[in-house]
């Protein structure tokens, strides 16, 4: 229980560096003001082997315990997504059209408490920690990796060497408890895109063209069958999702395209 205590008087420290990152959420690659913010806080409790620069704006810090032994990886992802912001907060987003809405401002602060007690407890550490800030896990604009590809390519691994890696996802757990699990434990995501084609005609004169919007209804009806009866959900959970439709330019056109 020593662990937890300790750990508990981080508190409110981690709810502040959690707020400070939500009012200033980034997009992709582009965490630099994240990664100053959380550089400055490794720097405070005395972590001084700080790399920067990874898959743009990422980082890896390193704690060494005083016992050898092995290296073990905790990463935490950076970036937010271009979403809205309209909940009220004291504490919402300062960048319009960018927000924290899945929870990395959260997993950013979790990591920098359990670095600042690792380097607060380096006589208890064997081997050594390497604390892994990613950006670019939401999905990166088309033509781009993500950015645990490119820092998988820029070499982290092999520099650093850890045996095992961890990463954390807030969810919807009761207050204090963790969730694990064997194998995947959340979907990874494959992205996909449709373009039906058609016949352009005024709205009034629909006969005379062939409609993409419509038939676009009837293709996103469809493929929720896929999972339904196509996949054996049997130790082997699938989901196909729609995140986005764009077609036609009036309200009185029916498009080309959808």
């Amino acid at each position: 229980m020593a662990i937890l205590n300790s750990i508990a008087g981080f508190e409110k420290d981690m709810a502040e560096w959690r707020r400070h990152l939500h009012q200033y959420p980034e997009l992709g690659r582009e965490c630099y003001k994240t990664a100053e913010y959380v550089t400055e806080r490794l720097k405070e409790f005395g972590i001084t082997e700080i790399h920067s620069g990874y898959a743009s704006s990422g980082l890896v810090a390193i704690i060494e315990g005083k016992a050898p032994g092995r290296t073990i990886g905790l990463r935490a992802d950076m970036d937010a997504l271009p979403i809205k912001e309209n909940t009220g907060l004291s504490y919402s987003s300062k960048n319009e059209g960018v927000m924290h809405a899945c929870g990395h401002d959260a997993h950013v602060a979790i990591l920098m408490g359990v670095a600042e007690f690792f380097s607060k407890n380096k006589d208890q550490l064997k081997g050594s920690i390497m604390f892994i800030f990613q950006p670019a896990e939401e999905g990166p604009p088309e033509g781009e990796n993500g950015g645990a590809k490119m820092m998988l390519e820029e070499g982290i691994f092999e520099r650093y060497n850890p045996e095992v890696i961890f990463g954390l996802h807030v969810s919807n757990a009761p207050h204090g408890y963790v969730g694990f699990a064997p194998g995947p434990a959340m979907a990874a995501a494959s992205a996909w895109r449709v373009t039906i084609k058609g016949v352009q005609s005024h709205g009034s004169r629909p006969w005379e063209g062939i409609d993409p919007i419509m038939a676009s209804s009837q293709f996103i009806n469809q493929i929720n069958t896929i999972v339904s009866r196509r996949v054996n959900i049997v130790g082997n959970p699938a989901v196909v999702s729609v995140g986005m439709i764009e077609a036609g330019t009036r309200n009185n056109i029916i498009p080309e395209e959808a």
